[in-house]
């Protein structure tokens, strides 16, 4: 058990002693750990084999945020792990700023230091100010331990009081999460949306994170709104204030780039299931750009209020994933199951929209045998519960680079 507080365990293994105990314990297992910290206690304080063992613990859940290289020479919280954006994610926007013309920013509520070290790296000298003393410590020993504390200022300080006249940019991310878990109401993110809204505009530039989830209607009129995906998992979206976008919804896919910009396109039409069922990607779907997405497929929906395009044509795209259909099938689990035995079917992938049916229920229900694979999906079809069977479509390989669609609006596909 760790008899130091956090501040005093982070200061600890800050010096060279602590340091060491780090390297010592690198790549420790949960298996491993009580033995090894057995066998180190012999030698070291106890409090600092804890505190170095659980720092190596938060290191390995932030490697799939920050990379291997970074995370073994950076320094966590719990919180700090879960809050942080993706490192690629980071950097992708530092990128957006950079292009912008951005040289300095004044980064709000700054947390362990992500996004700061991805402005650093694009060039952009940062402040980035944070409330909790033990947060701010961490930052600094992050923009320390990368090599980067010469374009990163780190200030403890509440950023409603922080002046950030004289920087090009303000970046904001608010806490959203409370005692409870996560907050949904941007006006009870810390600090509410609403004055991050004021922040943004007093500054020539910038950009407020919130959650992919917020509803439209609350997005200000003076920004553009983007939704970013990465890997096909929607991560944040991102209000931008000061880049000639003002009203413009975008959606930006990971890696790439490639953004797919909102053109007022009225929602497509609904069609009877062709060949082919596209699964445009979640930040696609958040954005309300389905639209355009199936312009680009000459295709249309299966049922108005599902997010799922159909067509004849079997077309490559960044923005949506293509399946080949060979069953629809009027909802009805027996028929289901008593398809896949005929198939030998022993691996189901299930995908819903507009079904209650849980896919871990329904692959138990089915007692799954045989050699081939499928994907279900369990969904609407112009109204009716429907289920189609299919498997993953290979089409030709989208060009590197392929551009997006431009406009200045959105299309408002709703989705359940």
């Amino acid at each position: 058990m760790n008899d130091l507080d956090p501040s005093a365990s982070l200061a600890a293994l800050l010096t060279d002693h602590g340091r060491a105990l780090l390297d010592e314990v690198r790549g420790t297992g949960p298996a491993q750990e009580l033995a090894v910290a057995t066998r180190l206690r012999r030698d070291h304080p106890a409090d600092l084999v804890s505190a170095a063992i659980g720092q190596a613990r938060l290191r390995q859940r932030a490697v799939a945020k920050f990379g291997g290289a970074d995370a073994e020479r950076m320094f966590f919280t719990p919180d700090g792990v879960e809050q942080s954006t993706r490192a690629s994610v980071a950097s992708y926007r530092a990128r957006r700023f950079a292009d912008l013309g951005v040289r300095s920013v004044a980064d709000l509520c700054g947390g362990i230091g992500g996004d700061a070290i991805a402005f650093a790296r694009a060039g952009i000298r940062v402040l980035a100010v944070d409330r909790d003393p033990l947060t701010v410590a961490v930052a600094r020993a992050n923009a320390d331990a990368l090599g980067l504390a010469g374009l990163i200022e780190v200030r403890e300080a509440d950023v409603t009081e922080v002046d950030t006249a004289g920087y090009d940019a303000v970046f904001v991310d608010p806490a959203r999460r409370g005692g409870r878990g996560r907050v949904f109401d941007p006006e009870a993110y810390s600090p509410p949306l609403s004055w991050a809204v004021r922040a943004a505009l007093a500054a020539p530039l910038a950009a407020l994170k919130i959650a992919p989830g917020i509803p439209h209607e609350a997005i200000p009129a003076e920004a553009g709104a983007e939704w970013i995906s990465d890997a096909g998992d929607v991560k944040e979206a991102v209000l931008w204030f000061g880049t000639g976008e003002r009203g413009r919804i975008r959606s930006t896919l990971l890696p790439g780039p490639r953004t797919l910009l909102g053109r007022g396109l009225p929602d497509p039409a609904v069609r009877t299931p062709g060949r082919y069922l596209y699964e445009p990607d979640g930040a696609v779907v958040r954005a309300h750009l389905v639209a355009e997405a199936a312009e680009e497929l000459d295709g249309g929906l299966i049922d108005e209020t599902i997010a799922y395009i159909t067509s004849d044509v079997l077309r490559a795209t960044p923005y949506a994933t293509a399946y080949e259909i060979t069953d629809l099938l009027p909802f009805g689990l027996k028929r289901l199951k008593a398809l896949l035995r005929d198939r030998g079917v022993g691996v189901l992938t299930v995908k819903k929209r507009g079904s209650a049916v849980e896919p871990e229920d329904l692959r138990r229900r089915m007692k799954l045998q045989g050699p081939n694979s499928a994907t279900v999906f369990l969904t609407r079809v112009q109204g009716a519960p429907t289920m189609l069977l299919g498997h993953p479509a290979s089409p030709p390989d989208a060009a590197p680079g392929a551009p997006g669609t431009t406009g200045p609006g959105a299309g408002t596909n709703g989705v359940p």
